[in-house]
C-alpha cells in the first residue's frame, strides 16, 4: 500500500521544477508520509480510512512540508521558484561534462601509469625519473584543469531548477552508471586481485625475482590503465547524477558497492587457489568455469539486489538490443564460418588404397624438382580440375559427393600421378558456409594419403579468398608441412622460384634409363587483379621468362627440344580465340571432343590481359599440351597453332546454383605418357563411370 502514497506525492509534485532542494524535501516527506501511513494501520486503522485520513490531514503540498519541518513559504517557493532550464541546454551542459569526465578519468589512469614508472625508475634509472616526474606533473595539472572546469558548472547545479524531462533523464543516466559503476567493481576487483596474487605469489613463494614481477606488471599495464579509466569515469558519472536526484541513497549505495568489492576479492582469491588445487584433476582450462562462475553470479546480483540502487533497474532498449545482437550475431556467424570442421573425415578414413605402378620419386633441395622415374611402360597422369569443397557442415553433403566423384575417378583410372588445376577448396562465405580453407586442404591431402596416389596441384582463383582463414602465405606454410617429407605423395615444392605467383614449380617425368620423357610446369595463373568483381589475373611476365629458362636449360641437358606439357588455372586469352575461330568454322583450329557451355559472355572466362606465356610455347616449339579449369560448364579440347588447348572436366558440386544436379560437364582426363615422349588424351566423364 506505500504505492498509493508515493503516488500521492508524486500527483502534489508533479507541477513542481525540479531542483536539488525540491528532491531532497520530496524524499523526506515521502518517508514521512510512509511512516504516518503505517502508524496509523497499527492503530488498527483500515487501508482505506487510513489513506483517506492522510489525504484528509497532508492534502496539500503545504501541509506535507510542514510534516517534516519546512514552511509554507518553502512550499509556495518550490511551486513558483525560478523558471526551469530549458531541457537541450541541460542535456548540452551535461553531455559537456561527460566530456570532461573522459578526460579527467584519462589523465588520471595516465598518472596512475606514470607514477608506477617514477617508483620503478627511481631504482633503475634515477635520471629517466626527472622527466617520468614532469610528464606526470603535466598529465596532473591537465587533470586538474578538467576538474577545475567541471565542479564550476556543478556549483551552479546545486541551486539550479529543471524540469520533469531533465529529471527523467537525469533518472535514466543515474541509472546507466549505477549499473556500470558496480558492475566494474566487480570486474576489476577480481581481475585486480588474481592478478597481484598470482604475480606476488610467485614472487613470494616461487622462484621469481623482483626484476621479472616488474616486467610482468609493465608489460600488462593495460590491464591497470582500462580498468582505472572506466572505474573513475564510472564514479564520477555517477557522482554527477546523484548529484542532481539524490538518487541512489547514499548508504544503500555504499552497502552494494562494499559488499560486491568484498565478494569479487574473495572470490579472485579463491578462484586462484581453486586452479592451483584442480590443475592435475582438470588442467588450467578450470579458469574457464570460474570465470563463468563469477558471471553468473554477477549476473544473479544484477536481476535481484541490484535493484534497490536503481530507479528502473532494466530497459530495454529496442534499437540498442537490435544493434547489439546484429553484431553477436555477425561475429558468432564470422567465427562459425571459420571454424576448421571435419564432417567427411570418417568416409576418408574408410577410403582404401588404389593400386597403381610404383615409381621412384626425388626431390631436389636445391631446385625444388621433383622427378618422377618411371619403372617401364606407360605413365599415366589423371587431370582434375574445381573440386570446390566447403568443409562445412552446410556443404558435407556436396563435399561428400565431390570426393566421392574423385575417388571414382581415380579407382578407375588408376594414375600414376594426380594433377590439380586449382579451386580444390571454396572459402565463399554465405556460398559454402564456411570461410575456411584449411579443412578441405587437410581433408583432400587426407584422402589423397589414404588413396596413395602421388598428387600435384595449382592454385585457383578461390584457394585464398580475401576472408579466408588462411592468407596465400599461410596455405604455403601448411602445404609445406603436408608435402612430400610428411606425407610421401604430395609433390609441393619446399623451395620455390622468386617470381610472381603462389607455387610456380616444374616436375620432371623420366624414362628407366634417366631420359626425360616429359616437363610438367604447374604454373600459377593468380587470382584477382584488384580493379573490380571477377577482374581476372594472369600469368605474368616473369612467370614466363621462368618458364622460357627452364626449357631451354632442359634442351641444353637433353641435347634437344624436350617434350612438355603445362597447368594453370584460368584459361589464357588463346582458349578464347581458339574456341571463336572454332565456332566460325575456322579450319584454324583442330576440334578433339568436348563442348563449351558456359553461360557467360563470350564463354570463356579468362583475364583481360594478355599473357606472354602462349606465344612463348609457340616459339620454343617444346609445350605441345595445355589444360586449365575454371569454367566449369566448358570441357573442349582444341588444337590451336600446333598447341592442344584443354579444359579440364570439373568436379563441383557446390559453387555455381544447380551444378550438384547438372551430369555432363562432370569428370576428369586421363594423359598417358609413352616412353617415346608422345602422348595420348582421353576424357573420363564420371557419367560413363557410373554406368558401368
Amino acid at each position: 500500500m506505500d504505492r498509493r502514497i508515493k503516488n500521492l506525492v508524486d500527483i502534489y509534485f508533479e507541477d513542481v521544477p525540479y531542483s536539488l532542494e525540491v528532491i531532497k524535501a520530496r524524499e523526506v516527506i515521502e518517508a514521512a508520509l510512509i511512516g504516518e501511513y503505517r502508524r496509523l494501520l497499527k492503530e488498527g486503522r483500515e487501508d482505506s480510512a487510513a489513506f483517506e485520513e492522510i489525504v484528509e490531514k497532508y492534502g496539500k503540498l503545504s501541509g506535507m512540508a510542514e510534516l517534516v519541518g519546512y514552511t509554507k513559504e518553502d512550499a509556495a517557493r518550490w511551486r513558483v521558484g525560478e523558471a526551469a532550464r530549458e531541457f537541450s541546454r541541460v542535456r548540452r551542459e551535461t553531455r559537456r561534462q561527460q566530456r570532461r569526465i573522459y578526460g579527467i578519468s584519462f589523465l588520471a589512469a595516465a598518472v596512475l601509469v606514470e607514477l608506477l614508472w617514477l617508483v620503478y625508475d627511481l631504482f633503475t634509472n634515477p635520471l629517466a625519473a626527472v622527466f617520468v616526474l614532469l610528464l606526470t606533473a603535466l598529465l596532473a595539472a591537465g587533470a586538474v584543469f578538467l576538474g577545475r572546469k567541471f565542479f564550476r558548472l556543478e556549483r551552479e547545479y546545486e541551486t539550479a531548477v529543471y524540469d520533469t524531462k531533465s529529471y527523467l533523464y537525469f533518472c535514466r543516466l543515474g541509472d546507466r552508471y549505477t549499473k556500470r559503476r558496480l558492475n566494474g567493481i566487480a570486474l576489476c576487483a577480481a581481475i585486480f586481485t588474481v592478478f597481484f596474487v598470482v604475480e606476488f605469489g610467485f614472487f613470494i613463494f616461487g622462484n621469481s625475482k623482483a626484476a621479472e614481477l616488474a616486467e610482468n606488471l609493465f608489460s600488462n599495464m593495460l590491464l591497470f590503465e582500462i580498468p582505472v579509466y572506466l572505474l573513475v569515469k564510472n564514479f564520477l558519472c555517477f557522482r554527477l547524477m546523484q548529484r542532481r536526484t539524490g538518487f541512489p541513497d547514499e548508504k544503500i549505495c555504499k552497502k552494494h558497492r562494499n559488499g560486491i568489492l568484498l565478494f569479487s576479492v574473495v572470490y579472485g582469491i579463491l578462484s586462484v587457489f581453486l586452479t592451483i588445487f584442480f590443475r592435475k584433476l582438470f588442467g588450467y582450462g578450470v579458469n574457464g568455469l570460474l570465470a563463468a562462475g563469477f558471471a553468473l553470479c554477477i549476473l544473479v546480483y544484477d536481476m535481484t539486489m541490484r535493484k534497490a540502487v536503481t530507479d528502473q533497474n532494466f530497459v530495454v532498449n529496442r534499437r540498442r538490443l537490435g544493434l547489439v545482437l546484429s553484431v553477436v550475431l555477425l561475429v558468432s556467424g564470422y567465427g562459425f564460418l571459420r571454424r576448421d570442421t571435419w564432417y567427411t573425415q570418417p568416409y576418408i578414413n574408410s577410403l582404401p588404397v588404389v593400386r597403381h605402378e610404383d615409381h621412384k620419386i626425388s626431390y631436389n633441395e636445391d631446385t625444388g624438382v621433383y622427378t618422377i622415374t618411371a619403372s617401364g611402360g606407360d605413365f599415366r597422369i589423371l587431370h582434375l580440375t574445381d573440386i570446390h569443397l566447403g568443409g562445412s557442415l552446410y556443404s558435407y553433403r556436396k563435399d561428400l559427393k565431390a570426393l566421392k566423384a574423385v575417388y571414382a575417378e581415380i579407382a578407375y583410372t588408376r594414375p600414376d600421378l594426380v594433377v590439380v588445376t586449382g579451386d580444390m577448396s571454396f572459402p565463399l562465405g554465405v556460398m559454402s558456409f564456411s570461410f575456411n580453407n584449411s579443412a578441405p586442404v587437410g581433408q583432400f591431402a587426407a584422402f589423397m594419403r589414404n588413396v596413395d596416389i602421388p598428387w600435384a596441384f595449382t592454385y585457383g582463383n578461390h584457394d585464398a579468398e580475401d576472408l579466408a582463414t588462411l592468407s596465400e602465405g599461410d596455405l604455403d606454410e601448411l602445404y609445406k608441412s603436408l608435402s612430400y617429407r610428411t606425407s610421401g605423395n604430395l609433390l609441393y615444392p619446399y623451395v620455390q622460384p622468386e617470381i610472381t605467383g603462389r607455387n610456380n614449380q616444374l616436375i620432371e617425368i623420366r624414362n628407366p634409363d634417366g631420359t626425360l620423357n616429359q616437363a610438367l610446369f604447374l604454373i600459377d595463373s593468380n587470382a584477382y587483379t584488384g580493379e573490380g568483381l571477377n577482374a581476372y589475373d594472369y600469368i605474368h611476365d616473369d612467370q614466363v621468362e621462368w618458364y622460357e629458362k627452364e626449357v631451354e636449360r632442359l634442351n641444353q641437358e637433353e641435347g634437344r627440344t624436350v617434350s612438355s606439357m603445362a597447368f594453370f588455372h584460368i584459361p589464357l586469352q588463346e582458349y578464347r580465340t581458339a574456341y571463336e575461330l572454332y565456332e566460325a568454322g575456322s579450319g584454324e583450329v583442330k576440334y578433339f571432343f568436348g563442348e563449351n557451355n558456359e553461360k557467360t559472355a563470350g564463354k570463356v572466362c579468362c583475364s583481360d590481359y594478355p599473357s606472354r606465356l602462349f606465344d612463348a610455347m609457340e616459339a620454343l616449339g617444346s609445350t605441345k599440351a595445355v589444360f586449365c579449369g575454371h569454367d566449369h560448364y566448358n570441357n573442349m579440347s582444341l588444337e590451336y597453332r600446333g598447341i592442344r588447348l584443354t579444359y579440364g572436366m570439373s568436379i563441383d558440386y557446390l559453387a555455381m546454383p544447380g551444378i550438384e544436379y547438372d551430369e555432363e560437364q562432370r569428370g576428369a582426363e586421363l594423359i598417358t605418357l609413352h616412353p617415346d615422349s608422345t602422348w595420348e588424351l582421353t576424357q573420363i566423364p564420371l557419367t560413363q563411370i557410373l554406368e558401368k
